[in-house]
């Protein structure tokens, strides 16, 4: 990781010392941490918890749909903090917080307890998942950003590897409530004090706007190519969330049993592994708006094809690699929008506001997915109506370049 100290000063008008380095395994190990512990786990534990209370699952899935919503609406309020004071309070008080909500939910006696456990969760992830992960890399590591970023998406990947089966495996030998209890503790052990040591270097100022960025944040957000490409992500993450969830009713419905389809999604899985080290390549050939009208209508191109393709099983395999190369890049895509776009100087309070319809979309899909499988006449008739969303959003994303180009952020001219 060497690579990432060197030079690259330019952008944000710091040099190597405002690159501690201790962020970057700081981040790798919060981010897999946080995404394990907070997000992965509830899948695991959400058969026993509706066994053990006696709550529906409908119940029980909603109120960590609600925790997703308000991460998506408190990231605006904390992308607006990341700027201006830095990652390091908002990463430890959010650990704190995620610590504080897991033994809430873990003791609840009933469900407004259990929701406002989740509610408390939910202001945690929008403080320590990737958002504030990305502003804190984007400002220190810049131009350089993207190796950095895809350091630490690599790492989060890792997030359901490691923490599903061991939440499994704690849930064999204990309640659900304490497997929560421990699972709060190991979260506070590693994610407190690495945010609280880790980020505590001083937080570089805020680089120039770009010379075609005038008129501040605020006539950015009331652009045209703002809400373009907020309106294209939130029908991506729609789009995508959906079809993760669905997959494995999919491959049910036409005869697949749970473990194979089960090795389809994981598989997806290692696709999004290997499509986050391809990025920067892909950044290096196409400019940002072709980029993002690319893989979003590849994305499309892969819904499609699992819509329609029923066999053989190799090939699901190989169509659902594909869709994860692409679920992948897009995680970069979407950190890295702003920057391409727009600059570094107000990339926190952009991206919060970039990301919440995006973050709600992702919310809503598992809910939305379901509910119109029956209606559709079954999920591949879902997966049609998934794909022509993603080609919506593909279209809107004609949409999204600045009406003066952006230079790079590495430094040379951007194709769009």
């Amino acid at each position: 990781m060497t690579d990432l100290h060197s030079g690259g000063g330019a952008a944000t008008g710091t040099g190597v010392r405002s690159r501690p380095r201790a962020v970057l395994p700081a981040m790798c190990l919060t981010q897999i941490t946080s995404w394990g512990i907070l997000y992965y786990a509830f899948p695991v534990l959400n058969p026993a918890i509706t066994a053990d209370t006696g709550w529906s699952t409908g119940a029980t899935t909603a109120a960590f749909s609600v925790a997703l919503i308000v991460s998506a609406i408190a990231g605006i309020h904390v992308g607006r903090v990341l700027d201006h004071r830095g990652p390091r309070t908002v990463m430890t008080a959010g650990s704190v917080l995620a610590a504080l909500s897991l033994l809430l939910i873990a003791t609840a006696p009933n469900l407004p307890l259990f929701f406002t456990g989740w509610l408390l969760a939910g202001a945690a992830m929008a403080a320590t998942f990737y958002q504030p992960a990305f502003a804190a890399l984007t400002r220190w590591w810049a131009p350089d950003h993207i190796r950095a970023l895809t350091i630490v998406t690599l790492a989060g990947g890792l997030a359901s590897t490691v923490f599903a089966p061991l939440t499994a495996l704690l849930a064999d030998h204990m309640s659900w409530r304490a497997t929560y209890t421990v699972l709060a503790a190991i979260l506070a052990i590693l994610t407190v004090p690495a945010h609280a040591l880790a980020l505590k270097a001083p937080w570089p100022q805020a680089p120039p706007s770009p010379p075609h960025v005038t008129g501040g944040h605020q006539l950015v957000v009331r652009s045209r190519a703002f809400g373009m490409l907020a309106a294209t992500f939130a029908l991506s993450a729609f789009a995508m969330y959906a079809v993760v969830i669905g997959l494995v009713p999919l491959l049910i419905e036409r005869g697949y049993t749970t473990t194979q389809a089960a090795w389809v999604l994981g598989l997806g899985g290692a696709g999004q592994t290997l499509g986050r080290t391809l990025y920067a390549t892909l950044a290096r050939h196409l400019g940002v708006t072709a980029r993002t009208v690319t893989l979003i209508a590849t994305g499309a191109l892969t819904t499609a094809a699992l819509a329609t393709v029923t066999g053989p099983y190799a090939l699901l395999i190989a169509v659902s690699v594909l869709a994860g190369v692409v679920r992948g890049n897009l995680t970069l895509l979407q950190a890295t929008a702003v920057t391409d776009r727009w600059g570094t100087t107000h990339y926190g309070r952009l991206s919060g506001l970039l990301g919440a319809p995006a973050h709600a979309a992702a919310a809503f899909a598992p809910f939305a997915g379901a509910a119109l499988a029956g209606p559709l006449g079954g999920y591949p008739a879902l997966f049609i109506l998934l794909s022509a969303l993603s080609i919506l959003a593909a279209a809107t994303a004609i949409g999204t370049r600045p009406r003066t180009p952006a230079p790079h952020p590495a430094g040379h001219p951007n194709r769009r």
